[in-house]
């Protein structure tokens, strides 16, 4: 017999996949590959950065101009349904955005004054004036789209040209055509901003001279002079004073009725016309020494005696002879024109007259009534009923009283200032309000956008897994459990076979390690007898027995095996 030589043991992975066969061991590598397929899917998919908007509501020159800049810069984007906006990762938004400015990108659809820095050799003096204009134009665009109402706007000027030959100079003017955002609108206030935005820009340009206009055509900046302006302040007033009155009435009965249990509305007459009176009252005339003197005048006339006689005879130096001294005192008391000094006076020819004009007290009033007066009042008050508990758990509403419904709507009328002569009127009505049952969607839960929405988010990761499960369950585990489990030796005389040789040694098939071990590890399963007594007792073959024989003998005594396989292997007969 030969020396004994050493066999080498190879490792339990080893020798479980040589116990496979050939389309075993070709399905579990594929369900190895196709499962380290998955996962490299599942690792890409879900590494997908998270997209956020980059621009939005862009031009199409813009649009086109950013997508290619986003190409060279190798930044990827990807659009919104519609293409409203572009879309880059998270991560790469700020970066991005500057970056693109430092290009000038986006431009826009509106040029201002850059259009200055593109001066080209040989311009004329016309054309640097229209750029002028135009980039005037475009700032003023951009200023008035900064308002958050408004969506887009557009600007032009009429500049004339000044000329120093013109008597009379022409005066620039403008027109503001905007667009709102739906549901927006301007009130006067922001009007006269704009208005005087563009008027303070332009040189010599009156606020009259700029018209504002919407999208629909209609001429915002007109005149506040005007019916229109008028009444659209004399609403709001009207408005405002309705409101007022409705939150009184809210404060005053939602702490008695609570919350959501009262409804008020007030509605008021206001009178917006402007009236003047003017009233002149005199008084009764008083007495003459109570009285003021306006103007005064007295008139004294008298002839009498020849230094009295009017000149006479032929015109010469005779009779140019001045008149004699009077004789008259000058200083001297009026001679009352009694009877008999009338008598006297008159055959004088002296008359007196005396007009004395006394100031005559007047008043003059001027009231003019104030816009904006309250004319009447009209309050409507609805207030719910009670809600309450009838003991068993339910709720149950219940009417006010009458004496409630009074209490009630006095109080009311102390809170809009109730004036009967006024003509103001206040009906508070006590009814149920109508609960409204909350809509039920019909639509089913798997037509439901959210749920949509969710299926799509969760398809590749439910589908990742779907797949490697089923990869796992058909490929890899069925070639896992084969590699586990011995393969089992065949029948006597055929390739492999083991057994008992005529002289009591055991025989091997195959190989060392693959038929020697399943030769030790072969657990037959033998056929079982049931006896009398209701007990399993075993009815082992002759042939049985000599497998048990040789598995005992290849566990105690490894080394006399391995020498009788090698024999057989070499060709030599066991000695």
């Amino acid at each position: 017999m030969s020396a004994v030589a050493e066999i080498p043991i190879s490792s339990p992975l080893t020798q479980r996949l040589a116990n496979l066969d050939r389309p075993q061991r070709m399905r579990l590598g594929a369900g190895i590959a196709l499962l380290v397929i998955v996962g490299i899917v599942a690792l890409v998919l879900g590494r997908q950065p998270d997209y956020r908007v980059l621009y939005t509501n862009l031009a199409d020159k813009d649009g086109g101009a950013i997508v290619a800049q986003l190409s060279q810069m190798n930044v990827p984007y990807k659009y919104t349904e519609g293409g409203g906006a572009i879309l880059v990762p998270a991560d790469r938004v700020h970066d991005t955005r500057l970056r693109l400015a430092s290009l000038g990108l986006p431009k826009g659809s509106v040029t201002g004054f850059e259009l200055m820095e593109a001066n080209r050799f040989g311009m004329t003096q016309f054309q640097e004036r229209l750029a002028f204009q135009r980039g005037l134009e475009g700032e003023l665009t951009r200023s008035i789209q900064a308002l958050s109402s408004v969506s887009s706007a557009r600007v032009h000027l009429a500049l004339p040209n000044q000329n120093g030959f013109f008597r009379e100079q022409q005066k620039p003017s403008a027109s503001v055509l905007v667009s709102l955002h739906p549901g927006q609108s301007l009130d006067r206030t922001q009007l006269a901003g704009i208005v005087h935005l563009v008027a303070s820009s332009v040189p010599e340009l009156l606020p009259s001279a700029v018209s504002v206009l919407d999208d629909t055509g209609k001429l915002l900046s007109q005149s506040t002079d005007g019916a229109g302006g008028a009444d659209a302040e004399q609403l709001q007033y009207v408005q405002r004073i309705e409101q007022q009155y409705s939150r009184r009435i809210l404060d005053m009965l939602e702490p008695i009725v609570g919350r959501q249990n009262v409804k008020a509305q007030v509605t008021a007459e206001v009178d917006f016309s402007q009236t003047e009176s003017t009233a002149e009252m005199h008084k009764p005339n008083l007495a003459p020494d109570t009285s003021a003197v306006r103007s005064q005048q007295v008139v004294e006339t008298g002839a009498g005696g020849a230094a009295a006689s009017p000149p006479s005879g032929v015109p010469g130096a005779t009779s140019n002879q001045p008149p004699a001294s009077s004789t008259a005192p000058i200083n001297g008391a009026a001679v009352p024109l009694t009877a008999a000094g009338t008598g006297a006076n008159a055959a004088n020819g002296a008359k007196r007259e005396s007009v004395t004009n006394y100031e005559v007290d007047k008043t003059v009033q001027v009231v003019r009534a104030g816009s904006g007066t309250i004319k009447r009042l009209s309050a409507a008050v609805v207030v719910n009923h009670v809600v309450s508990d009838d003991g068993k758990g339910k709720p149950t509403t219940k009417a006010l009283s009458p004496q409630q419904i009074e209490q009630m709507t006095a109080l009311v009328r102390e809170s809009i200032g109730f004036s009967k002569d006024r003509g103001d009127s206040v009906n508070l009505m006590n009814a149920p309000f109508l609960v409204e049952s909350p809509v039920v969607d019909d639509t089913p839960i798997w037509k439901q956008p959210q749920t949509l929405e969710m299926a799509r988010s969760l398809a590749w990761p439910v589908g990742t897994l779907l797949l490697a499960a089923l990869v796992i369950l058909g490929l890899v585990r069925p070639g896992l459990k084969a590699m586990s489990e011995p393969k089992v030796a065949s029948g006597a005389g055929g390739a492999g076979a083991g057994g008992i040789g005529p002289d009591g040694s055991p025989t091997f098939g195959g190989s060392l390690g693959g038929p020697l071990d399943a030769l030790v590890a072969d657990d037959t399963q033998r056929p079982t007898m049931i006896g009398a007594d209701g007990i399993q007792t075993l009815a082992p073959t002759e042939h049985q027995l000599r497998l048990e024989d040789a598995r005992e003998l290849a566990r105690t005594n490894s080394t006399a095996v391995a020498n009788i396989v090698k024999n057989w292997i070499n060709g030599e007969s066991a000695g």
